[in-house]
């Protein structure tokens, strides 16, 4: 087959590498038969690649979205085998809860936690990982799950001590264990909730923290389980607290819980994507959440999507280049040799991340 030497500039993405790629280092940069997406591309430049051999593109050859690639990587696959056989081990130590048959073992869960954020090399990348696998069923303990995950990432960036870090973990995965007492079929309703259910669903913080009020364990965690609903302004549930009524621990788990629940697919709609649920906290989210919480997290939530390559609203696709610190949500996106500062694009938006 015939092959062509290009400038790192000419490359594309579609085109088929056509020998190993290495470093001046000799590191293996890429394989032959890699096909190129934009992430690729911008490792090739960040290795200082300047040429490289490729395959005359065909027209045939389709690129592979970048969360593609990573559902195929081995360590994808071993961080979602993790991930699977934690929230099986939550299910049945919720239903334990509920009953009253098992009282709650700190540590161990605690441990299951920790064995999916070993898998992981960092926040950013857990965050990674966690978009990796939003196309799963949305039930609650795979919800609990990921606010755990987001919530000891949070704590890393919050700067909590060793023990605030673990307390913020468990209550991240107990704060919605209420809604396993909400009938299922109003909880997977697909059409608009009566007032009726709405108030049913509403509950769960008050039968949460029920069921945890006399386990052995951080009084955070059980007002997290009841309070993670209310908002700095007093239009939160179930007892419309304001500010300084509110634990600190249920404010961060707000934040994460919205941000989870925003990004994951439901089944009355499909999973938002993570640049326009930080512009909706941006637009309104400061009269609701703890600006000093939700500063942060915003701030850190899109800088682990720098880098990773995006739709634009008008069919163009490009990668995230630079964060504007002025409006988290319109970040310079880099289109082939064209760079575009979305704070100034009003017609234009990211849709998706791919």
């Amino acid at each position: 087959m015939e092959i062509i030497r290009i400038r790192t500039d000419q490359a594309r993405a579609g085109m088929v590498v056509a020998t190993d790629v290495y470093s001046s280092q000799n590191q293996l940069i890429l394989t032959r038969g890699t096909i190129l997406n934009e992430k690729m591309i911008t490792k090739l430049r960040f290795y200082h690649i300047f040429g490289l051999n490729v395959f005359p593109k065909k027209e045939e050859v389709k690129e592979e979205s970048y969360i593609d690639a990573l559902r195929n990587t081995q360590e994808f696959k071993k961080f979602n085998r993790t991930y699977v056989e934690t929230m099986n081990k939550v299910e049945g130590t919720f239903n334990g809860i509920i009953s009253g048959d098992e009282q709650i073992e700190i540590d161990q869960l605690l441990q299951e936690t920790n064995r999916i954020l070993k898998e992981a090399r960092n926040g950013a990348h857990v965050m990674e990982m966690l978009h990796g696998i939003r196309n799963y069923d949305d039930m609650t303990y795979v919800h609990s799950v990921n606010v755990s995950l987001i919530c000891n990432i949070f704590a890393g960036w919050l700067k909590l001590s060793p023990e605030d870090t673990g307390a913020l973990t468990l209550a991240g995965l107990l704060h919605d264990i209420g809604k396993m007492m909400i009938p299922k079929e109003i909880l997977r309703k697909s059409g608009k909730l009566t007032e009726d259910e709405y108030e049913i669903i509403k509950s769960h913080t008050i039968k949460g923290f029920q069921a945890l009020k006399d386990q052995p364990i951080d009084i955070r965690v059980k007002y997290a389980a009841l309070m993670h609903h209310e908002r700095q302004d007093g239009s939160g549930y179930p007892n419309h607290f304001r500010g300084n009524q509110i634990e600190e621990f249920a404010k961060i788990i707000a934040v994460a819980d919205v941000y989870d629940a925003m990004t994951s697919n439901r089944s009355y709609r499909k999973a938002f994507c993570p640049f326009e649920v930080v512009e909706k906290f941006e637009q309104e989210g400061f009269l609701k959440y703890d600006p000093k919480y939700l500063m942060v997290f915003l701030e850190r939530i899109v800088e682990s999507y720098l880098h990773n390559i995006v739709r634009l609203s008008d069919g163009r696709e490009g990668e995230v280049v630079l964060i504007n610190k002025l409006a988290l949500s319109k970040p310079m996106v880099r289109v082939g040799d064209t760079f575009i500062d979305l704070s100034k694009e009003h017609n234009l938006t990211i849709e998706e991340i791919i």
